[in-house]
């Protein structure tokens, strides 16, 4: 099993108003998929949420042909949510992808950031399914593997990245309530529970937390 990233490159040519504001990094601060199904063979079902102009995104969408239905909420807010259904057959650069996809041997982990005209993404899978899958892809979409890595990996669950004596001092220090507001233990206290010195203790917490924060940040700039 794979960790498979990706980037998905759609011919703005051929794609929607809708999707091409989308992928207008000027447009908005962040735009991701958030879920999507097909309910049957001719229609799907997106959630899209917009940290920007979501009445503006959909109306471009109301205005597609091929969209049966627009649902807008939280449009006031800096994030707003569009529920989008859709008609494949006339929007062959959604219906063909959801086609070339939907087969056993793969996962696409949920949300998609769209960023700098590319969509962003990751598979769980076979690479050799994957493959398969990017060869029936629709001409008006292309796509890039940018790495293949065994599943789970520090992209999936940074928690690998840590030592045992760095996840136990976290852990300890999540019990002993270390991280509450107000601060109920001590670097002490985390050292008499793991039987090591003081020092030792913090040298754990801070390499710990330092690789989780260097994590979580790669995670944040990868779905801006």
């Amino acid at each position: 099993m794979k960790h498979i990233r990706i980037t998905v490159r759609p011919d703005l040519d051929r794609a929607p108003p809708f999707l091409r504001y989308l992928l207008d990094e000027e447009a908005h601060d962040e735009a991701r998929a958030v879920d999507w199904n097909r309910g049957d063979s001719e229609l799907s079902t997106h959630i899209y949420a917009i940290a920007g102009d979501g009445a503006r995104f959909a109306e471009l969408a109301r205005e597609t042909p091929g969209v049966k239905s627009v649902e807008l909420s939280a449009a006031a807010a800096r994030v707003s949510y569009a529920l989008i259904e859709l008609r494949d057959e006339e929007l062959p650069i959604f219906g063909g992808s959801a086609t070339a996809i939907d087969r056993s041997g793969l996962v696409v982990r949920r949300p998609l950031v769209y960023r700098d005209g590319r969509i962003h993404g990751h598979i769980v899978g076979d690479p050799t399914t994957l493959q398969s899958t990017v060869d029936n892809l629709p001409e008006s979409v292309s796509v890039h593997i940018d790495a293949i890595q065994p599943f789970p990996s520090a992209d999936v669950n940074p928690t690998t990245t840590l030592s045992d004596r760095q996840q136990e001092a976290l852990q300890v220090a999540v019990e002993l309530g270390y991280y509450d507001t107000p601060r109920e233990a001590t670097h002490a206290d985390i050292a008499d529970e793991m039987g090591c010195a003081p020092n030792t203790a913090s040298d754990h917490l801070q390499r710990g937390e330092a690789k989780l924060v260097r994590a979580g940040l790669m995670a944040f700039n990868s779905s801006l």
